[in-house]
């Protein structure tokens, strides 16, 4: 699945009333709570599409740079997504804390 890079800004650059008090413990799908979020290292990722392809809800290529990027942290399973962690040839998508996602890295 493929996304443009203006969109995926776009999501990115959303504001939201109350995104600053977020705890990570949010309700997501179906009511099950998270304590993290995926994130990939976009400039390790190679393209290969292997997390696209088990989670496509979660991750998808953006055509721009030809490499893979989460934008739906409640789009799929927290296995299913760790399957595609785990499917991952260059070891980039990690699972990051809620509480540091203001440490330079983009969730």
């Amino acid at each position: 699945m493929y996304i443009s890079e203006k969109s995926v800004k776009a999501a990115f650059s959303a504001k939201s009333g109350n995104c600053h008090g977020r705890t990570g413990l949010e309700p997501s799908l179906g009511g099950a709570l998270r304590e993290k979020a995926v994130w990939v290292d976009e400039s390790d990722c190679i393209g290969c599409r292997y997390c696209a392809h088990v989670a496509s809800n979660t991750f998808v290529m953006v055509p721009e740079t030809g490499r893979c990027r989460a934008v739906r942290q409640d789009g799929d399973t927290i296995d299913r997504i760790q399957e595609a962690i785990d499917t991952c040839p260059v070891d980039c998508i990690h699972w990051v804390d809620f509480e540091h996602r203001g440490d330079g890295v983009e969730i």
